[in-house]
């Protein structure tokens, strides 16, 4: 570790209060204001997650849902811009996690992220077992991160399409709450944050995905168990 500990951008809804100074709200019309609590839970259940991985890490909160899990293509692509580019005391982001996908491609939203890859940003992203392509899962550079329920808390699994298994709050691993591929790109993103914490360097996403491609400790497909 180089003196300070790794910093990670969650993109949900927000996060524990004390996590929230300097976070943003981004709005549907591609405005911001300042980040507002956390309704839903879900981001807050992101940040345990990566904090359960990494205790000291430091989180930044880019809100891009309020009171309903629904948001769009100009709010999630604003919140990887900001992401992208923030400095917390001079200091770059190193990990963005989204634990969310979006149907549809969108210029918007490939635009942010191929731009945050570029910029050499890890961008860890939700991919759901089932159904079709997911954005920003499916972009090129991004990591794409599902359940996978033969994954205990340490455990990962290298899957088609080059896309990375974990634990996932899932039944069979005596899961009760919250699950499924968000709470997955929560603990590769952990994963990540705690490499770089013991290290790590990376110079990109592919070199990222390659080094938890070679952890995993199952390949081919995942039981079902966990979407």
């Amino acid at each position: 570790m180089t003196g300070r500990p790794p910093i990670v951008g969650v993109i949900d809804s927000g996060g524990p209060a004390g996590d929230l100074v300097g976070g943003r709200l981004f709005l549907p019309d591609g405005t911001w204001v300042a980040a507002r609590p956390d309704l839903l839970g879900h981001g807050t259940a992101v940040a345990d997650v990566i904090r359960r991985a990494l205790p000291e890490a430091r989180m930044v909160h880019a809100q891009v849902f309020q009171d309903r899990p629904v948001t769009t293509a100009i709010q999630v692509a604003g919140a990887l811009d900001w992401l992208a580019g923030q400095k917390a005391d001079a200091l770059s982001v190193d990990v963005i996690c989204l634990s969310l996908g979006l149907a549809a491609d969108r210029v918007p939203l490939r635009r942010a992220a191929l731009a945050a890859v570029a910029a050499g940003r890890i961008v860890v992203a939700a991919a759901p077992a089932r159904g079709g392509p997911c954005y920003p899962a499916a972009y090129p550079g991004v990591i794409a991160a599902t359940g996978d329920a033969r994954c205990d808390w340490d455990g990962l699994s290298a899957l088609a399409g080059g896309v990375i298994g974990a634990w996932c709050g899932s039944p069979e691993q005596g899961g009760t709450g919250q699950g499924g591929a968000s709470l997955a790109a929560a603990r590769v993103a952990g994963h990540l944050a705690a490499r770089i914490a013991a290290g790590a360097r990376f110079a990109d996403g592919a070199a990222a995905r390659d080094a938890l491609t070679g952890a995993a400790r199952f390949h081919g497909p995942e039981r079902r168990g966990c979407a």
